[in-house]
Order: structure tokens, then sequence, then C-alpha cells
């Protein structure tokens, strides 16, 4: 039967309608348009904000309730009672890697927006040696005490430089100014360090997308960033590593780089091996935004991190801010259509990889830092060292480290884009071993025994941790079901 050229048009036109409907199938829901209302300039407190915008308000304070473990592995955390997770004891190789630096003290799976300012006001004291630079993202007043105290602010003892906050905001952290233009509450870049950065790489802010400006509120504080050293080791400034990369593409081996370029970018000495050297904290921005699935797709941060939620009869952004693993991956259902068991084994799937070929890395770069530190013994007492390979075996250290520590201090445990997690683990592994393999070349050459497993003697950086005396907890203990530890080292002495 023969069909008639009008009806062979309209099926046409049904079919492209349909196509070009499953490509904006993905798209998060749109906000509905919101009243808004004019904030007082220079008004910090979010009860104020609160009353012309209650709903968000109220899901904000909810950043404080403990959040459930839900389908979360690896991102459990306690809650206010249990005090926190110790993320130490669940990778053993970062106190040995980390020994000589407050991060190898206590190191704790972060908490709610609402402890950012708490959590640094209890933690153990020799992490709060970099003075008030850590208060950069974690208080809205950081940017008026800045403008204020100009370098002291960076320099000053941190509880010196947080008294200056006014005494009822001095345990507030991330609040509605920090995100909200006071006038229409768009998204609002209130810290120079972004703003800086974003100029570093030729990207000017104004220019930003709806959806890229819901993500740079969030890259004002999840990123990482460096706090230089002046020759007495007192903080001078903040800002992000962003130089020599571009939007879109800020790469692990760009960070690097800006670290490697400048002595003053060197914060802590690590012990076991003697090194000056950098460090890197929780770059989720970088690491989302390098060429991964959902940011290729144009989705945001708060899409999946604050996702839109009914409250009454009124559509709002979810302001209790946590992982889709903690509630229920109703954001993840805005595109995805299976169900949320299916969804969290997904991630769940990619976080155990991740772990998997981070701790092989984390592993292997500690059996060269304890190589290292038999060489320098060595050559305390008296042996010569090839300096050809010595340097070469440093270099390729180095480079393992910051991938080992970045990896590690990522806060989605790779899903934020599986592939990078994997390049660079196995390249930190690669280099890891390779530096090993140098330094065996390097000892052998200079007469000296190289034992065939390297006892890491993780114990001893595990336990009696800083003025809290931090223990190893065994029910945290790292699980090899390969026997990957046991080959470096007595699986005997781990927790002894």
């Amino acid at each position: 039967m023969k069909l008639r050229k009008p009806f062979i048009g309209i099926l046409v036109m049904a079919l492209a309608l349909g196509g070009a409907m499953s490509l904006v199938a993905c798209q998060p829901p749109k906000a509905e348009p919101t009243k808004t209302y004019s904030i007082a300039d220079g008004d910090f407190d979010p009860a104020n904000w609160g009353k012309a915008y209650p709903h968000q308000y109220d899901l904000w304070l909810k950043t404080k309730d403990p959040k459930p473990p839900a389908f979360s592995k690896y991102k459990a955390g306690f809650d206010q009672k249990n005090s926190h997770y110790d993320k130490l004891s669940e990778f053993p190789y970062m106190p040995l890697l980390f020994n000589g630096w407050g991060f190898g003290v206590e190191y704790n799976e972060p908490r709610g927006h609402y402890y950012m300012v708490i959590d640094q006001l209890e933690i153990d004291p020799s992490r709060l040696k970099a003075g008030g630079a850590c208060l950069t993202c974690k208080s809205p007043y950081a940017p008026k005490l800045m403008q204020e105290m100009g370098a002291k602010y960076f320099a000053d003892p941190y509880l010196d430089v947080h008294a200056k906050i006014p005494k009822d905001f001095q345990r507030m952290g991330v609040a509605c100014v920090d995100c909200h233009n006071n006038k229409d509450l768009s998204p609002q870049l209130s810290r120079w360090t972004l703003q800086n950065a974003f100029k570093a790489i030729g990207k000017d802010p104004s220019t930003l997308t709806r959806q890229e400006a819901r993500s740079a509120v969030c890259a004002q504080c999840h990123v990482t960033y460096i706090i230089p050293k002046d020759a007495e080791m007192k903080s001078t400034s903040v800002f992000f590593p962003w130089q020599g990369s571009k939007f879109g593409q800020i790469r692990i081996e760009e960070i690097i780089k800006v670290i490697r370029s400048n002595p003053s970018h060197n914060e802590w000495t690590q012990s076991v091996t003697g090194f000056k050297v950098g460090f890197i904290r929780h770059p989720e921005y970088e690491f989302f935004t390098d060429n991964s699935v959902h940011f290729k797709a144009n989705v945001s941060c708060a899409d999946c991190h604050m996702p839109y939620t009914r409250v009454g009869a009124n559509k709002v952004s979810d302001h209790n801010v946590t992982s889709p693993l903690k509630a229920g991956m109703k954001s993840c259902q805005q595109c995805h259509s299976q169900s949320p068991e299916w969804l969290a084994d997904q991630v769940i799937a990619i976080q155990d990889r991740t772990v998997s070929m981070m701790n092989r890395a984390g592993y292997a770069e500690a059996v060269t830092a304890k190589m290292f530190e038999a060489v320098h013994k060595a050559q305390k007492e008296g042996k010569t060292i090839d300096k050809a390979l010595y340097d070469k075996a440093k270099d390729l250290y180095l480079e393992a480290l910051y991938r080992v520590i970045y990896i590690g201090a990522e806060n989605s445990v790779g899903f934020h884009n599986p592939t990078e997690a994997g390049r660079i683990c196995t390249d930190a592994l690669a280099m890891a071993n390779k530096a090993e393999s140098l330094l065996r070349q390097a000892m052998t050459k200079a007469g000296i025994d190289v034992p065939v497993n390297i006892n890491l003697e993780m114990a001893k950086y595990l336990n009696d941790r800083g003025v809290k005396k931090l223990k190893f907890r065994p029910e945290l203990e790292f699980k090899d079901p390969y026997g990957i530890q046991e080959m470096i080292t007595p699986a005997a002495s781990l927790g002894k």
C-alpha cells in the first residue's frame, strides 16, 4: 500500500521530534521561577537571608544533620557523636607518606558544610600551622579579613585571625553570601582565588554560562591550592595552580609543574625521605572538568549534589548538599531511568576499581619512600650513590607522589572522572615502580644489600599520631584480597 506524501511528511516530523526529545531527555529539569528579594549589602547572616528564602535556609541548616550511610561505601562517615571518619586508618600508606605534615597526623573525611570551620577548630593543632590562610574557603568572612589585614591574614596564627570573625559567626561555615548575589540570587564568585585562577587560564568569569557558573561557585572551595611560604615558613598567599592549563582541561601534569616550579611552594618536609614537597587538596573541580562524561554533557555540580526538591508547593534546589549516594540517588534519576540500587552499584564499581588502583600506587610509592630512607642512611655511612640514577629516581618518585596525593584527596573516589582516575593511578604506579628499580640499581652498584621485601613499618606511622594520640583503628584495616601488602611487608607488622 502506498503512503501519501502528506502522511510521510508527518511521520518524518514525528520521528524528528522524538529524536530531539531524546537528546534533551538527559537534561536536569529547570528551576521554576523563584521570587527574588534584595538582601542588604554585607549581610553575612544566613538567618536574615532565610527570612526571604525560608525553604533554602531550612535545607541549608540540615547540613549539620548526620548523613545516613545509605549506599555509600567509601564515604559512609560517622555522625557527630562518633566524631570523624579517619582516612589514615582506612589507607595506611598515607600516614607513612604524609609523616612530617599535619595530614599525616589527622586526615578526616569531611562532614557537612555546617562543619567547615568547626572541623578546623576541633582538629589536631598540627593542622593549623598554615595560619589564617586556612580560613580562605571555610568562612564567608575570609574575603573581608584578607582585604582588611593584607599579608597578615595569611601569615598570622590561625586562631588569631579566626578571633577577628564576629563572635556569633566564629563557628559558621559556608553561607548564602559565599555563593549568591544578594540582589538577585544569581551565582556569585566571592573568592579572589577563583577569580584570579580563571584569569590565569584565559577565562573571563563574566562569560560563564549558567551551568558553568553553577559549578564555579563550588570551585571556590572544591579545588586544590598552594600556600606559598617565606624563608620562615610563614604563609604569604593562597592561589590555585592552574597556570599553564585551560578551561575544561586543568590536568594533573600542569598542576605538578606549578608546584615544582618554585621552592616557596614546598609547604612541608616528608620525614621518611627528607624531601621538601608541596601538597594537593580536594581537586574535585579540576578532576571533574577534565573531559569527563558528565562535564561534557553540560551537567553542573549542583545538578547532582543539589537536585531540585519539592517543599510543599514549591520546587527549590536542595541546599542540604551531599553525595547522591547518601540521598537515595534521586539526582541521578533526573537523567537515568534505572533503579537507585542499580545506579549505586555502578558508582561503587567505579570506586572499587579506583581504590584498587590507588592502593597499588600508594603502596608502591611507600616502598620507594622507604628505599630512599635506606639510601640516605647508607650515604651518611659513607656509601657513594650514583647521582644520575638517584636524581632520576627522585624525579619519578615526586611525580608519582603528587599523583597518589591527588587521587586520594579527590572526594568522589574516582567517580567524577573514571578514565582520568585510571590514567593517573597507572601513571603513578609505573613511575613509583621505575623509581624503585633505579634505586635498587644504585644501591647494588654501591655495594649495599637490598632486601627483597621492604618493611614499611606502618604501625610506627599509624599509632600515637599528634597531640590527640590517635590510634590505628583495626575495623578500618586495608582489605587486601590479592596479597599486595604481604608482598611488600609482613602482614603481622601492620597495626601492632
